[in-house]
Order: C-alpha cells, then structure tokens, then sequence
C-alpha cells in the first residue's frame, strides 16, 4: 500500500498529500483484481468502497472515471459533444473533429500525455485517453485525425466492477461560448466522427482498449440528453400550438420521434396510471400495462425503433434524472422501487386530449394488465462441464460454453461422423470409443456397454452438461441463468380452524406481478387475498387466497396468461368435482 501511495503520488503529482490519503486509506479496505483483455493482457485493478479507482497496464498507473468524478481536475481535458460518448464506449478513438474547442484554447499537453474527456456542459470525465499529438501538432493539423487513444470509458466493463453510478453534473469553470458559437457545426462533425473513428474490432486498439468492448447499444441511454430535455419541455405544451408541433413532429427523424412518444407515455403512465401503493412495480409490468395502455390511437410503442434500443437503458436514463429508482430485487428481475411524484417534470407533464381521467384508468388498470401480459420465452441451454471438455473441443468450445440443444445435437453428430463412429451393420448405432465412454458412461457401465442408440446417446450428452436457461420478456433483452428455471409452485395449506388456503410462489421469474395475481384472483373468486414475503426466496412474495382456488387458478395462467402447463407445479391439487349427495 506505501509503494501504491508513492506510485499515485510520482503519476499525479497535483495530488495533495490529503487526497491522496483519501484516495488510498491506510485502513480501509483496499482490493487488487486482475482482469484479462480480449488479447490476453493482464490488467491490474485497485478497488476501493466497492468501486474501482486505478488501473495498472504495463506498468504505467491510470485513474478511473469514479476517481476522476472525485478529482476532475486531476487530468487536463478536453470536451466533446453528447452524442459522441457513444462511439467512444463502442470502441472508437476520440477524434479530432469531434473535439470542442473553447475560447480559452485547448489544454497545452504533449504526445502521450495522459487526458480526461468530458461531455459538453459538464466537467465530469466520461473517458480516459492519451494524447497522440501534441497540441501545437492538432492545430497545424486543423484539427483532424486522431486526437486521442482511448483506454477506458464510463459504461464500459470496467465501470461495470463498480456500483454503476452514473456521472455528477459539475458546472464547467469557464462558460465556453466558442462551443455555443460552434453548436452550427455539430452535425458536420457528428457526420465525419463515424467515418472517422468507429471501429467494429475493438482488438484493434491498444492496451487497455478492451475495457470498452460494451455492446454499442449500452450508452443508448446518453444519446442525445439534450434532445430528451427539449422533448419533455415541449410535452407539457402540446394543447398550446397543435400546428406548430405538428411541423416540428414532421421536422424530427422517426428515432427522434419514438424517442419522443415513450418519453409521453412514460410520464403519462406516472401521472395517471401508478400510485405508491403499486411499488414495487416490476418494469415489465410497468411497459406493459402502463405505458402501452398511455400510448396515442395510431401510434405504437417500439423500444428498438429508439435511441435507447433497450427498456432498462430508458429506465436507466430517467433514474439519471432522478425521476425513478430501478433496483434488481431478484436475479435478472428488474422492478421500479421509487418514484418523485414531486418531480418538474411529473408535475408539468399535460395529459394529452382523448385520454380518460386518472380514476378511470384506473378503474381499467387490472384489465389492461391481463390483456397485455406475455408470457415470457424459456429456452433451456447446455453448458460445458469439465468432464465433458474432451468431446466439445474439437468444435472449438471450452468449460463454461453455453450451447442450445440443437447445437449439441450438431455437434454430437458431426464428432460421430468426423471419428469414423457409426457401426457399419447398424446404422442406428454409434460405436463407443474412449473419449466417449469416458465423457458419457460410469465406471460400472465401461466394460459393458460398447455401442449406443443415437437418442440415448444425445441424452446422456444432455445429461452430463450443466443445465441453463434463457428467459426473453417482452420488450426486453434475454436473460441467461443457472440451473433449471423454477416452477410456478402452487399448494394448499392449512391455517387455524382447519381451513384452506391456496399459496403460490415464484410468480416473479415469469414477469407475473404477485399484487396484480392478487387482485385479479380477489375479484374473480371473491376471497381474501394476501402477499407475504416467501420463505427461503430472498426479495419474492407469494400470494395466499382463501380456500382451494387451484380450479380458477389454473384458468388463468393457463388460457389467459397462455403459460405452458410444464412450468406450473401443483395444479393436480386441484379440488374432485364430484357428485353431491
């Protein structure tokens, strides 16, 4: 730890003896990770408070955003606009013409020098590069080519180590209105910035340049702030000057446009359609039966149509804003835990003309739950275990490989056939050599068995490898787990004075509300209905309903919710209807 401190002292000398102190504590927890890029370079990381706040690559030490959010001026920066953090977390170098050039000039920095990059209007660092030219060199070059090689971006995976907060807004020093007097050219130098600098093969780039190897999509959230603000500006104004929006509606790119209308339906949504009471709302529930319901005749909802491509992205977006808090209450299950109904823009939000009031759509709100609820896609994979690495390597996958069954099945045949291995009398037949039998038979079974049937053969493949799955909710990304996804499990328990109650659990790995189950069995059966926390699930209730309810449970998953029989366990507890006597 004193040879880190002296190390960050001789690196950043602007350090003073204070921070750097604060920076490295002499007794708080301090944690080295080491991290490997796609090229195969050890990367040395230091975390502190859970975050990440140095990096190490050959030898020479680098910030990260989360330091530099602490210390913003411990590099010289420099600016870019908005929209170009995209490229950057993509994997693309900062390039000259995307570099804003304030009034005051560019920091004075020599080839190598190591840079902060910010964002216009705001001094938090966003990235981390180093200078390929000097300053004198960029001037004489008119501001073209490469500026700077970067290493490490917000959003990138090495931000994901840490608690992924998003950056502070921090007032620039000085008002830059060489960059208001050049806000003409931004669309001229956004149109040179992907010619110039996105780069498709992250291997291309040096050092450390891996850590950026986040899907493009994963900074949709950031593209185009600015414009999210004009466009929720301008929603409370909509009954003010139907023309004059229609012309600038016409103005706008379709992107732009669905940017706009999920902004609309989000608000409107928050406004009219949520109470406290509901929360916590999983997002799910909170497109499906809110926003869709918001949504303008003629018009429809399309997350990929947007500029944040995915719905967490657009979530995560509006708790930037500080609108809504989104938190993970169970793996891979994302649920809205807060919202500021004091919010500006909650309170200035109009709701358009043609809608109902808020008591009717409420009134409406478990209906439309039921009519827009989708049941989730579950495709169950096959990992590689250690066992069964000898028979997957030939295809060229390792332990942990994650594969469909009809890729295993492809794979199993093409090893069959590329062996020599199908018996020559019987073709329905696959002769056992040692790999094999080593992969798929147990000890018992090695001086026995010498052939197997192809169906047996791909069974026992199937179960040998570690068992996945992967679930797809509507408008969202697919989510791969462990294991076997848990089934709907339904029971009847008894309570005091022997009566019968209906439990149902796991109703939240389906994207299936327990409140909205609740409320909808309540009125269909006219019994009491509760939500407790279930025992033994971290962070998921169950739902308890008086008497044996399994009858119209089992309607409603099944033919309403349109879930396959196989993942609802307990359904055979159903009352006999027998004749009374």
């Amino acid at each position: 730890r004193r040879k880190l401190r002296s190390d960050v002292a001789a690196a950043f000398p602007t350090l003073s003896t204070e921070q750097l102190a604060e920076l490295i504590p002499n007794k708080e927890e301090l944690n080295v990770i080491k991290i490997y890029s796609h090229k195969g370079e050890a990367i040395t990381v230091y975390m502190n408070h859970r975050n990440p706040i140095l990096f190490e690559v050959e030898k020479v030490l680098y910030p990260t955003v989360y330091t530099l959010w602490v210390y913003p001026d411990l590099l010289p920066a420099v600016a870019t606009w908005p929209p170009v953090l995209q490229k950057l977390a993509g994997g693309a170098d900062l390039m000259l013409p995307g570099v804003v050039v304030p009034s005051s000039g560019l920091p004075q920095v020599q080839r190598g020098t190591l840079c902060a990059v910010t964002l216009l209007g705001n001094r938090a660092p966003v990235a981390v590069g180093v200078a390929t030219m000097s300053t004198e060199e960029m001037l004489a070059a008119g501001m073209k080519g490469k500026g700077f090689a970067v290493l490490h971006t917000h959003l990138d995976h090495l931000w994901e180590y840490g608690d992924k907060s998003s950056p502070p807004a921090l007032a620039p020093l000085v008002t830059d209105s060489a960059a208001k007097e050049s806000a003409g050219d931004e669309e001229e130098l956004q149109g040179k910035q992907p010619v110039s600098s996105c780069c498709p093969e992250p291997e291309q780039h040096v050092d450390s340049r891996d850590l950026s190897l986040k899907d493009r999509d994963t900074c949709a959230e950031l593209l185009g702030q600015e414009e999210l603000h004009e466009n929720r500006a301008a929603e409370p104004a909509e009954d003010a000057g139907t023309e004059d929006q229609q012309e600038a509606e016409d103005s706008r790119t379709p992107q732009e446009q669905m940017d706009a209308l999920f902004n609309q339906c989000f608000f409107h949504a928050l406004k009219c359609k949520v109470k406290k009471s509901d929360l916590p709302l999983l997002t799910s529930t909170f497109l499906g039966s809110h926003m869709f319901s918001c949504c303008p005749a003629g018009k429809q909802l399309d997350i990929k149509k947007s500029s944040y491509k995915k719905f967490s992205k657009f979530l995560q977006c509006m708790q930037h804003q500080k609108i809504l808090q989104v938190k993970e209450l169970s793996k891979g299950v994302e649920s809205i835990v807060e919202v500021d109904w004091k919010h500006p823009d909650i309170k200035a939000f109009a709701v358009p003309e043609g809608f109902s009031s808020a008591s009717a759509a409420q009134d409406s709100k478990s209906e439309d739950r039921e009519q827009v609820y989708h049941a989730p896609e579950i495709i169950p994979l096959y990992g590689v275990s250690t066992k069964m690495i000898p028979l997957f390597q030939e295809s060229g996958h390792r332990k942990g490989s994650i594969l469909s069954s009809s890729e295993v099945r492809n794979i199993i045949i093409n090893y069959v056939k590329s062996n020599e291995l199908v018996d020559e009398t019987n073709k329905n037949f696959v002769k056992v050599n040692a790999i094999l039998c080593d992969c798929l038979l147990d000890k018992s079974e090695q001086d026995e068995i010498s052939h197997l049937k192809w169906d047996e053969l791909l069974s026992r493949c199937l179960g040998r490898l570690q068992p996945f799955h992967q679930v797809t909710f509507f408008g969202q990304e697919p989510v791969v787990r462990k294991g076997n996804i848990e089934p709907i499990d339904i029971s009847i328990a008894q309570r005091s004075s022997n009566k019968k109650v209906t439990v149902i659990k796991n109703l939240e790995l389906y994207g299936l509300d327990p409140q909205c189950v609740a409320n909808t069995l309540q009125q269909k059966v006219q019994a009491s209905a509760t939500i407790t926390p279930a025992p033994g699930a971290k962070d998921r209730a169950q739902v308890q309903i008086q008497g044996n309810q399994i009858h119209h449970l089992a309607k409603m998953l099944l033919e309403e919710y349109q879930l396959p029989r196989k993942y609802i366990q307990g359904l055979e507890k159903a009352p006999k209807l027998g004749r009374k006597k």
